[in-house]
Parts: C-alpha cells; sequence; structure tokens
C-alpha cells in the first residue's frame, strides 16, 4: 500500500515535470492556444490550484530567470504574461464565489479592512512588462482588483489613481537599478499628501531581488521575490494600511 502510494506520487511529479517543459516550450514557441490547452487539461485533472502551484508556477519561475538573464525576447515575455491570464480566466469564477463564501462567514472582529483593491505599474522610464502582468495575474487569483496602469507611470498618476480607485496598496515595478530610483517620486508624492499611512508601497523587480537593502532606500514598504508571494505582501500591506 505504502510503495502504491509513493509510485502514484512520483508519477504525478513525472506528470508534472514534463508539463513544465512543454508549457515552457509553448510559451517560447509563442504557441498561446496550446499553453491554453495544456492547462486547462491539467486543471480538469489535477484540480486548479494544484495545476497553478505544480505546472504554471514553476515555468513562470523558469521564464523569469531567463528574462533576468536575456535569455528570451520581450514579445516571449508577453506570450508568457498572457499565458498566465488566460489561467487566471479559468479560475475566476470558483474564487470569486470561495471569496464571496468567506466574506460571508468571517467574523465581524471590529478591525475592518480596506477592500482588496490595489494599482500596479511600471516606473517611469520602465518598461518590462513580464513581473507586473504575473502579480496582477495572482493578486486577481486571491480576489483582488487590479488598476494596472502599464509602463513608464509618473508618481503623480500613481498617487492619483490609487486614490480615485479607494486602493490601499500601490505596487510599483521596476527592473534595473536606474528605474528603480524612480520610486522615491512615488514616496515623496505620498508623504507629501499625508496618504502614507493609509496607501501602502510594494515594490518589486529583479533588482530587488539582487539587493534586497534597496527596497528601504527607495521608501518601499515591502517587496516579494516573486509573483506567487505577492498576494501575501499585498494582504499584510493591506492590514497595516487598516490599522493606521
Amino acid at each position: 500500500m505504502v510503495n502504491e502510494r509513493k509510485s502514484i506520487i512520483v508519477e504525478k511529479h513525472l506528470a508534472a515535470t514534463e508539463s513544465v517543459t512543454l508549457l515552457y516550450r509553448h510559451i517560447i514557441e509563442a504557441d498561446r492556444a496550446e499553453a491554453r490547452r495544456l492547462l486547462s487539461a491539467a486543471a480538469e485533472g489535477m484540480g486548479y490550484n494544484d495545476a497553478l502551484r505544480n505546472i504554471l508556477e514553476p515555468t513562470l519561475r523558469m521564464v523569469g530567470e531567463r528574462w533576468a538573464s536575456d535569455g528570451i525576447s520581450l514579445a516571449q515575455g508577453f506570450v508568457a504574461g498572457k499565458v498566465a491570464e488566460d489561467f487566471l480566466i479559468l479560475g475566476t469564477v470558483q474564487n470569486v464565489l470561495r471569496h464571496s463564501a468567506e466574506a460571508e462567514t468571517a467574523e465581524d472582529d471590529g478591525s475592518r479592512l480596506p477592500p482588496k483593491i490595489a494599482v500596479l505599474g511600471n516606473v517611469e522610464d520602465d518598461y518590462h512588462v513580464l513581473g507586473r502582468s504575473m502579480v496582477a495575474s495572482f493578486l486577481a487569483i486571491e480576489g483582488w482588483n487590479i488598476v494596472d496602469l502599464g509602463c513608464d507611470v509618473l508618481a503623480e498618476e500613481f498617487v492619483d489613481r490609487a486614490s480615485e480607485a479607494g486602493a490601499c496598496v500601490i505596487g510599483a515595478s521596476a527592473m534595473m537599478l536606474t528605474t528603480a530610483r524612480n520610486i522615491v517620486k512615488i514616496r515623496q508624492v505620498l508623504e507629501d499628501r499625508g496618504l502614507a499611512g493609509h496607501l501602502k508601497l510594494a515594490v518589486g523587480g529583479a533588482v530587488f531581488a539582487m539587493r534586497p537593502d534597496l527596497v528601504g532606500e527607495v521608501g518601499g514598504d515591502g517587496t516579494a521575490r516573486t509573483a506567487l508571494e505577492a498576494p501575501a505582501l499585498f494582504e499584510l500591506l493591506r492590514k497595516k494600511a487598516g490599522r493606521a
């Protein structure tokens, strides 16, 4: 019985590994349709969350590593982001239902939290879309309402749009050190308008993985090493905004 269980686990691991390899190939070949079919079949066979954790997330990590080392093109990075968005659609309904049920059964402890609204964008002079796209996908899976501002976003626009949307977190993405330093401008606008307590600033991008100390240097409230870890960071910042 034990050996049979081990055999099943090994088979599932091998199947997931093969699926990661195949999905990565589809992305590199810009075959979005085949990538969508593969993930749909995986979600039906092993469940949406397992397909997310065991196939899509490892594949996106591989893409991110090659992106950081200039191993893939902008077009391939764009396809990876779109594949993540396609997979997100598969889980939208079930996650909306799950979060609605959680909201109905949650006990009111008197500490009301702000709604799950976040504004995302690449900072001024930054055009690396892949990381932002993946973060947006994983946040949406966890019930966040995302306002995506795109690339080359000025500090004032980040804060203006966040205020208009009633957001509690701004997510600023920067790939290079030169563009990451533009995040300081967002922090300054937040401070000047007295919004720093209620509107938190999450920062991300390859440069922060290489230099974690840069988070404090540019005025960020936190960062996540991977897109998969972004929802936990944003939830933490949401709670801090609610206590402010």
